[in-house]
């Protein structure tokens, strides 16, 4: 089976559906693009996600010529291995096309994570229809947008919410939080994205405006929670190069749900993170920041009235969002502070993460994805 997971949260969903196929039948292989977590799971990974993370229009276009190679070498092992089924996970610039190349080989495409056609490209909807044989949708909301279009389209369940309860029923060590004035003072996490693009963009303002907090707070302390060694090291020499910030503060590698479910609140990046960060029940405020192309055109493009996912869930600004011009240190740290003690803002943000799970609902994305590969097998 071909599965194509171009970033690390494709990864991991990936690897979770790999082994729940792999527990009822053994036999059947997978090869594809992904990560340490496919790879650990039995994947054969051709190409690493790793290479594939690039964020942004300018960011693609100048690596035209390398998508351009691999794409050509997956089609190439989809002639070569004539797969039974492709599951494509998320990553729609790449996938999408790669669909499209895949109907044309008779190959069936089970889509897992919707693209966000539906925020940025409503004409693509029909399209997605004529190519894609199954979407397993994570937000039940998605299942309205392809109304009408005959494609089979089932919402499975968010991958976060098992996630999130394997973070809070399990027993590993408490996160260490650096030592401040105050050991009950208030702990605020930083999540700036896992891409360097992003870390680059957004990380400058989210440390100047945590040197802001603790100005006010001076109990405060800082975890920048990064997804990898070398991300926090760069993370770390920026935060240095860019002064103003925190005193107390550490990074933490590869905790980042922890590091969520510990903090008294956190500025994150606008995207899954949002989701991972309500399902661990951290009131937030939302940043995102990129080139000023892709502002441009993404500004023109989008047709949703927010940005941050758990606003979309449901269906209001309860977190506030701090967009390109808008997110500044100063109106950061102003819209964190009243969430760091027991205010009618930070009680409001609670209630708001209280709904957002039961909108979520139980779980199970990653079987349910499974039983769908394994029905379509045997249909076949």
């Amino acid at each position: 089976m071909l599965i194509i997971a171009g970033e690390t949260s494709g990864d991991l969903h990936g690897a979770r559906v790999v082994e729940a196929v792999r527990r009822q039948r053994p036999e059947i292989n997978f090869f594809g693009i992904g990560g340490d977590a496919l790879r650990a799971a039995g994947t054969e990974v051709l190409v690493d996600a790793r290479e594939m993370a690039v964020l942004g229009l300018w960011e693609v276009l100048k690596r035209y010529s390398f998508f351009r190679r691999v794409f050509g070498e997956i089609r190439a092992s989809a002639v070569e291995r004539k797969p039974d089924l492709a599951l494509l996970i998320d990553y729609p610039g790449f996938n999408l096309r790669l669909a499209a190349e895949l109907k044309k080989l008779n190959i069936p495409v089970l889509y897992y994570v919707c693209p966000q056609v539906w925020a940025w490209h409503r004409s693509r909807i029909q399209k997605m229809a004529q190519i894609i044989d199954r979407l397993l949708v994570i937000f039940p909301f998605e299942v309205d947008a392809f109304s009408g279009t005959g494609l089979r389209v089932e919402y499975v369940g968010h991958p976060l919410v098992d996630e999130a309860a394997r973070v809070r029923e399990g027993n590993g060590e408490p996160i260490p939080w650096p030592s401040g004035t105050d050991p009950e003072g208030p702990r605020i996490a930083l999540l700036p994205g896992s891409r360097k693009q992003e870390i680059e963009r957004i990380l400058p303002t989210m440390w100047v405006a945590a040197g802001l907090v603790q100005q006010a707070e001076p109990s405060a302390r800082f975890i920048l929670a990064a997804p990898s060694s070398e991300l926090a090291e760069r993370a770390h020499a920026l935060g240095v190069k860019t002064g103003g910030g925190p005193t107390h503060y550490s990074v933490v590698v590869g905790q980042t749900r922890r590091v969520l479910a510990e903090a008294t609140a956190a500025w994150v990046k606008s995207g899954t993170s949002t989701v991972e960060a309500a399902l661990m029940k951290c009131p937030m405020s939302i940043v995102y920041k990129t080139s000023p192309i892709t502002y441009f055109f993404g500004k023109r493009l989008i047709r949703v009235p927010h940005l941050g996912m758990v606003n979309l869930i449901l269906e209001r600004e309860a977190f506030g969002e701090f967009i390109q011009h808008e997110a500044t240190p100063a109106r950061l740290a102003e819209a964190l502070l009243p969430l760091l003690r027991d205010t009618p803002e930070r009680a409001a943000s609670l209630l708001a993460l209280d709904e957002i799970e039961q909108r979520l609902g139980v779980g199970g994305a990653a079987v349910n994805v499974a039983k769908a590969l394994i029905e379509e097998l045997d249909a076949r």
